[in-house]
C-alpha cells in the first residue's frame, strides 16, 4: 500500500517541489534504480546534481566522507562560501570538526539516557490521545503526530510550554520553507537574498535566533544550567567553545529536525494503520514492538535526501562525477529498493533485518536523535492501539510541498473506540 503521486509518469523532475506535493514520485525512483542509478539532472535554480537511488550505492558512498563531503551544504540549493559559513551546523561538517561538536551532545541522546524518558513520553501520550479521541473524525497529523514531538522537544530544550506552538510553527517554516501552508516566504517563489545568511534562507531563522538568545539569557539569570543547550555551550577539553552563530544554528536544527522527522513518521504510521488491513491486529498482539518503529520510519522516510559534494573526480556506474559536483543520496528511494527489501511498498511491522536508511546509518552523520525518535514512535503506538477498535481514512491526505521533507501534513481519519 503506497500513496503514489497521481501524476508521476516515471520522469518526475526531482528538483521541483511540486513533483512531491501529491506524494512521493515512487515511479520515478523505481525507474532510476532500474535504468540509471547515478542520474544527472539539470536544476532550474542552480547547478545540476547527481541522484543516487540504490540502497547499496548510498551505503558505500555515505561512509566515504573524504570523497563525498557534507562541508559544502546538505541541501540541493547552491550556497556561497559566506552563506555556508553563516548557516552551517555540525551536519555540514566532516572529520574532526564534526566529531568535536557531535561528542558534546551525543551523550545527551545516548540509548541509556533516552531509555530514561520512556515514562515521561508515556505520560505525554495519554492526554494527547485522550484529547484527539474525543472526536470520531480528526486530523491525525495535527492532533496526534504533531503534539508528541512538540511537547517532548519542549522538555528537552527546557522551554516554557506556552512557547511550544510558536517554536514548532517556526520550525515548520524553516524545514518546509517551500510550502505556502507553512510560510509566507516560499523559498522557490520569492526573492530570498534578504535572508540568505539565515538557516534555510528563511526569516523564521532570524526569529529563532532572537528567541535562542533570550532563552539562554533567562536561563543564565536564574542559574538554570541543566539540559542540552547548556551542554553544547561548554568549552571542550582544549578550552574552545562554539560561537554564537554556531549555537543559534544548532538551536534552529533542534527545533526543526527534532520535531519534523518524528511527526511525519508517526503520521505515516497512522496512515498505514488506516489503509493497510491487519496492521492494527498485529500491533494489538504485542509481538512487533521490537521492530515496528524502524519499519514505520522506513515507510515514512521523512528526510527525502541529503546532499554531499564530490571532493575529487570519481566514477560511479560508468558516469564521471566531477570534483565540486552535487551528489544527492535519495533515502526515500533506497528505503523502497526491491534489491534490499522484500515487498518494499508494504509496511511489514515484523521486518527483520531492516536496513532502512532514514537515520543515515553507516556514516558519521547518523542521526543523533534516532533513539529518542524510535522510543517516541513505539510508545505512541503502544498507547494508541489499546484505545481504538477501528481506524479508517476519512478523506484524502495532503503532503508537504517539498523534495526535502517527505511528510503528510493533513491526515483525516475516522476511529471507533474500544
Amino acid at each position: 500500500m503506497t500513496i503514489w503521486a497521481p501524476d508521476d509518469d516515471g520522469f518526475a523532475d526531482l528538483g521541483a517541489h511540486d513533483a512531491f506535493a501529491n506524494g512521493a514520485p515512487y515511479n520515478t525512483f523505481a525507474r532510476l534504480r532500474r535504468e540509471d542509478p547515478c542520474h544527472w539532472s539539470d536544476f532550474a535554480q542552480g547547478r545540476g546534481y547527481w541522484s543516487i537511488t540504490r540502497h547499496e550505492d548510498i551505503v558505500a558512498m555515505i561512509r566515504d566522507t573524504e570523497t563525498f563531503s557534507s562541508s559544502r551544504g546538505i541541501r540541493m540549493e547552491d550556497q556561497t562560501e559566506e552563506e555556508y559559513l553563516a548557516r552551517r551546523t555540525f551536519q555540514e561538517t566532516d572529520g574532526e570538526e564534526h566529531r568535536k561538536v557531535r561528542m558534546k551532545v551525543a551523550r545527551a541522546f545516548s540509548p541509556g539516557v533516552v531509555a530514561g524518558f520512556e515514562q515521561q513520553i508515556r505520560d505525554l501520550c495519554g492526554p494527547i490521545l485522550d484529547a484527539a479521541l474525543q472526536h470520531d473524525s480528526f486530523d491525525a497529523t495535527r492532533e496526534i503526530a504533531r503534539e508528541l514531538p512538540m511537547r517532548m522537544l519542549g522538555q528537552i530544550l527546557g522551554t516554557p510550554e506556552e512557547d511550544l506552538p510558536w517554536l514548532v510553527e517556526k520550525g515548520d517554516a524553516l524545514m518546509a520553507n517551500t510550502d505556502p501552508d507553512f510560510t509566507e516566504h516560499v523559498a522557490d517563489r520569492l526573492e530570498t537574498d534578504a535572508y540568505r545568511l539565515m538557516p534555510f534562507n528563511s526569516p523564521a531563522g532570524a526569529e529563532l535566533y532572537e528567541y535562542a538568545h533570550d532563552l539562554m539569557a533567562r536561563k543564565n539569570a536564574t542559574g538554570d544550567t541543566d539540559g542540552i543547550l547548556h551542554l553544547i555551550l561548554q568549552p571542550d577539553e582544549n578550552g574552545e567553545a562554539i560561537s554564537d552563530t554556531e549555537f543559534r544554528n544548532f538551536f534552529c536544527l533542534l527545533v526543526a529536525a527534532g520535531n519534523d522527522t518524528t511527526r511525519y513518521s508517526i503520521a505515516a504510521g497512522i496512515q498505514a494503520l488506516a489503509r493497510q488491513p491487519g496492521l492494527l491486529e498485529e500491533m494489538r498482539s504485542g509481538q512487533v514492538w521490537g521492530s515496528a518503529a524502524d519499519e514505520i520510519v522506513r515507510w515514512a522516510s521523512p528526510a527525502s535526501y541529503f546532499r554531499r559534494t564530490a571532493m575529487r573526480d570519481v566514477e560511479v556506474h560508468g558516469k564521471t562525477i566531477r570534483e565540486g559536483d552535487k551528489v544527492l543520496y535519495w533515502f526515500l528511494s533506497a528505503n523502497r529498493d526491491e534489491a534490499m527489501f522484500d515487498d518494499p511498498y508494504r509496511l511489514m511491522l515484523a521486518r527483520k533485518p531492516n536496513r532502512q536508511l532514514a537515520w543515515g546509518q553507516g556514516g558519521p552523520h547518523v542521526c543523533l536523535g534516532m533513539h529518542l525518535a524510535r522510543l517516541e514512535i513505539r510508545v505512541l503506538f503502544e498507547e494508541l492501539v489499546p484505545r481504538i477498535a477501528t481506524i479508517a481514512p476519512d478523506g484524502d491526505e495532503a503532503f508537504v510541498r517539498s523534495n526535502f521533507v517527505n511528510g503528510i501534513k493533513r491526515l483525516p481519519v475516522r476511529v471507533t473506540l474500544n
